[in-house]
């Protein structure tokens, strides 16, 4: 009410100044059905949302109508025979639910929407925007065929042998018993007629581990290792793809699919984090015609498929691909191939899970980077220095004769000889092509990625033609490969450290942006859960997470163990034991991501749809308590000192799992109040207090005002997460700063402690603390890595003492530089930035900070920069939103807006706030 009041009252101040440019036009924009584009396969309850675009001020929704059609023609003519909403008196424009009649699966349909301002102008209608419902599991009635049948394929049993549990020689015996079969790739073609004009062509299909589809020899889509990876006994992605028109023959036809391994099958040779196995490569495939006449024909996987072996003689997620273009058959995907010495598909036995239609964005090639420099240690050695550390593989054109080859070893650093390094990040890994001795040939892998800067290869001519018995490699280029979410955010400062450590941090994310939010994208590519808390505000501030966290949460409910137990990564491919595979920091994801969910996105539908999958992980963690304190787990990782990293050796394991217990209870309990779940709200409320107070008897000293070892995760974690009771809190806070001060401003923190430090001082008046511990070249710190030449941040502050230089672990400063230096906070009484404050921090010698936020309601900028004794803030709050702004000066009465003088400020803790409609403003200011 405040705010409003506010608000109302600014709008009779300000509104003379501006009435000439408020012209309160607005348009409809950016409609999206669940949170997507235009998505091919939502359930059959689909939630509407809609941007509103203006060059007013103080724009706000009255009501709405959406119109769903059934097809494009009748919404063009504001038909909408499906479902009209009518005129709704309503402010939301955002996930406003489908009202009409059930809606059929397979089935496509059209939408639109207007809407009405504050002074009841109607927009003009939308662009028509589209969704087509996915069909039912019991509809697609899947057959799986391939090369074998698992029987035959002799695979192991299970899927928890890690590499490290068992010799190389038992490795070979587990490769060598195993048929052939059982890990080649292979191609699947399928010749079928269209006799008449088709409306629509729709493909199902789901091809594990990973596949490339054709039809007619096209490639549909532009997916790289689809589909998204699962635990494949739990659950099985499928994707959706409509096929253009013209990519269809009346007449012959054919369909063409290639199959790799993935993670559904590990069991191979070289490098290997893990022998796993679901199975042999395996299709799913449901093609749906509809043709004009209203007639149907399906068009699906079964036993009239053929198959045979593909180039790609060698295939790993973790070994690298080879091809040999010398058994290529031209046209294989096409209608008028003549089929020679293949066979006849087997029907398979099923995945044990069940099939899900993929709703989180696919994998794709984003950047491509050319060689930047080149050198050679030794004679017809040659080592590329693409530019960059990435995720990814090498597009390379080379010609020479038949039968020779190419390998390309890449790495993420180089030995003092100048060759290739791999040692630290899983070798032997490589890519190979054997040439057909055709002209210029051109290939790049399909089935494997690997983390590198550096391409090695040796026996080779480069650009010419200096010794026959080589090949001649022409071109080389990097592909970088990583989730096609897309950027959500930009940020960029007057100070170069934080500026490159932007980009450092988000390389990395990039790089391990896959089908899972990856440790490393070389080494073992498992999706370790803390990250995406511990990394969640950095992350949805940067990247379009609204698709991608649920696919998590179906991860973390398939991992999720009978008793309770989150497991620390997610697909559990691997089983490691120990604290490895069960420490509270991780397992908590599963309580903290629904919340966070819903206060960037307004969508608290994780919270209801995983409310068993947070109660149960809570009493497990309960079950493991001893007079609620919980003493497992890796604690504060790779917290930093003169000790070698690993477990927590600042910090005590049982505070740390103790304070994750804490939070996880706490958040619980708040999700029982939020649904109104009566009967659990008093029994986790007592718990929350129960476990305060152990935490509070065991850890906290109340002479010298320290938690546990007095260390800075011990104090600061306490402080974060409210457990220190209010009346000690300043002594806390003080010991945490004078720490940092006698340590010359450096953290002692690791990846799970580095959140809580960098929030508790930042949200705690302490941001020139923050800037002058992350200000410097030295370890620990970004800076150091920056000095260090390198692209990407790595797993530890020093990466000489590191394993991976490709880990985003580290990169919780995203989120400072986001919510402090930009002022950029979200409201959690107000989740999706409905309301939001902008309340930069004018820290060291920053002179300015350009930051802009994509929320669900539109573009926030915040855009300041200081001169002199003047602060200058631009910044852009989004149509149907508002937004209190805390500018950093006591002195109310310089502050103008937009060129006028203005008034309305309430003073609070030395700070100038006042509350805007939305609108674009340039604020003024003394210091």
């Amino acid at each position: 009410m405040k705010i409003l009041k506010s608000i109302f009252i600014f709008v009779l101040v300000f509104s003379a100044c501006q009435s000439a440019e408020n012209t309160n036009t607005v348009s409809v924009s950016s409609l999206t059905c669940n949170m997507a584009t235009n998505p091919l396969a939502v359930h059959e309850a689909p939630r509407f949302s809609w941007k509103i675009q203006s060059d007013g001020f103080n724009i706000s929704q009255n009501a709405y109508q959406i119109l769903v059609a059934s097809s494009e023609e009748k919404l063009k003519n504001n038909e909408g025979d499906i479902w009209d909403s009518g005129k709704v008196d309503s402010s939301q424009s955002h996930l406003v639910n489908y009202g009409g009649s059930d809606l059929k699966s397979e089935t496509k349909y059209f939408w639109k929407a207007k809407i009405w301002n504050q002074n009841n102008t109607a927009s003009n209608w939308s662009e028509t925007a589209f969704f087509r419902v996915k069909p039912k599991t019991e509809s697609l009635n899947p057959t799986w065929i391939g090369a074998i049948t698992k029987a035959e394929s002799n695979l192991p049993e299970g899927r928890h042998y890690h590499t490290a549990s068992f010799k190389k020689s038992r490795r070979q015996e587990i490769i060598d018993a195993s048929h052939p079969l059982s890990r080649q790739s292979i191609m699947l073609r399928k010749p079928f007629s269209v006799g008449k004009p088709i409306k629509e062509a729709v493909v199902y299909i789901s091809g594990l581990g990973h596949y490339e589809l054709t039809i007619n020899g096209e490639k549909i889509g532009n997916s790289e290792f689809a589909p998204l990876w699962t635990d494949y006994d739990k659950s099985v992605n499928f994707n959706t793809y409509e096929i253009p028109e013209d990519l269809l023959n009346e007449g012959d036809n054919a369909v063409g699919v290639m199959l790799g391994n993935g993670m559904y099958n590990t069991v191979q040779g070289r490098y290997t984090k893990f022998f796993v196995s679901f199975g042999p490569p395996t299709l799913f495939f449901k093609m749906k015609l509809t043709f004009e006449d209203g007639s149907e024909e399906i068009v699906q996987s079964d036993d009239s498929w053929t198959y045979s072996e593909s180039p790609i003689t060698y295939n790993g997620m973790f070994g690298g691909e080879d091809y040999d273009a010398s058994l290529e058959q031209p046209g294989w995907n096409t209608p008028y191939f003549i089929e020679e010495n293949w066979k006849s598909v087997v029907v398979q036995e099923a995945p044990k899970g069940a099939l899900k239609a993929q709703s989180a964005p696919p994998v794709t090639i984003q950047k491509k980077y050319e060689v930047k420099e080149v050198t050679k240690p030794n004679e017809n050695t040659y080592v590329f220095n693409m530019g960059q550390n990435l995720s990814g593989f090498p597009t390379i054109k080379v010609k020479g004769e038949k039968g020779q080859k190419i390998k390309l070893w890449t790495a993420e650093s180089l030995k003092e000889d100048g060759t290739i390094r791999q040692g630290r990040s899983g070798k032997p890994y490589y890519f190979e092509y054997t040439l057909k001795g055709d002209g210029v040939e051109e290939w790049q892998p399909k089935f494997s990625f690997y983390g590198y800067q550096y391409i090695q290869v040796d026996s080779i001519n480069y650009k010419e033609v200096k010794n026959a018995k080589f090949p001649t490699l022409l071109e080389v280029t990097s592909n970088f490969v990583y989730n096609s979410a897309g950027e959500a955010g930009s940020f960029e400062s007057s100070n170069e450290i934080f500026n490159k450590a932007h980009e450092l941090i988000n390389n990395a994310i990039k790089s391990n942006f896959q089908a899972v939010l990856t440790d490393c994208p070389h080494r073992e590519k498992l999706g370790w859960l803390e990250e995406a808390h511990l990394n969640g505000p950095g992350l949805m501030f940067n990247y379009n997470m609204q698709t991608f966290i649920p696919s998590i949460m179906e991860n973390i409910e398939d991992a999720q163990r009978d008793n309770g137990m989150i497991p620390t990564i997610a697909p559990e491919y691997v089983v490691f034991g120990g604290d490895f595979t069960d420490s509270p920091e991780w397992g908590v994801s599963g309580v903290i991501l629904p919340w966070m969910y819903y206060k960037y996105y307004g969508d608290d539908t994780l919270i209801s749809e995983y409310y068993s999958v947070m109660k149960r992980y809570v009493d497990y963690l309960t079950s493991k308590s001893d007079n609620y304190i919980v003493s497992y787990g890796l604690g504060d990782w790779y917290d930093y000192g003169e000790h070698a990293a690993g477990y927590s050796k600042n910090s005590p394991i049982a505070l740390s799992a103790t304070s994750h217990y804490y939070f996880a209870a706490k958040l619980f309990a708040k999700a029982a109040e939020h649904l109104g779940k009566t009967e659990d709200i008093s029994t986790y409320n007592a718990l929350v207090s129960n476990i305060k107070k152990a935490f509070n008897d065991e850890f906290f000293n109340a002479d010298t005002k320290q938690y546990g070892t007095n260390s800075q995760f011990s104090n600061a974690v306490a402080v974060f997460m409210d457990i220190v009771e209010p009346e000690h809190k300043a002594a806390v806070m003080q010991n945490l700063l004078d720490d940092i001060k006698n340590r010359g401003y450096r953290l002692t923190t690791g990846d799970v402690g580095n959140r809580y430090l960098f929030q508790t001082l930042a949200r705690n008046g302490e941001n020139e603390v923050m800037y002058r511990m992350n200000n410097h070249y030295d370890t620990p710190g970004y800076g150091f890595q920056i000095k260090f030449g390198l692209t990407t941040l790595t797993e530890q502050w020093d990466p000489r003492k590191g394993n991976s230089w490709n880990h985003f672990m580290m990169g919780q400063i995203e989120e400072w530089f986001y919510r402090s230096l930009a002022g950029i906070v979200p409201d959690t009484e107000n989740p999706g930035f409905k309301h939001f404050y902008i309340q930069p921090e004018v820290v060291g010698d920053l002179s300015f900070v350009k930051a802009d936020y994509e929320s669900v309601y539109g573009t926030i900028v915040s855009h300041w920069e200081r001169k002199e004794d003047t602060f200058v803030l631009k910044i852009e709050i989004p149509a149907n939103t508002t937004a209190t702004v805390k500018l950093p000066t006591d002195k109310a009465e310089s502050i103008s807006v937009n060129g006028s003088a203005f008034n309305d400020v309430t003073l609070e803790s030395g700070k100038s706030s006042f509350s805007l409609g939305s609108g674009v403003y340039t604020i003024e200011c003394s210091l």
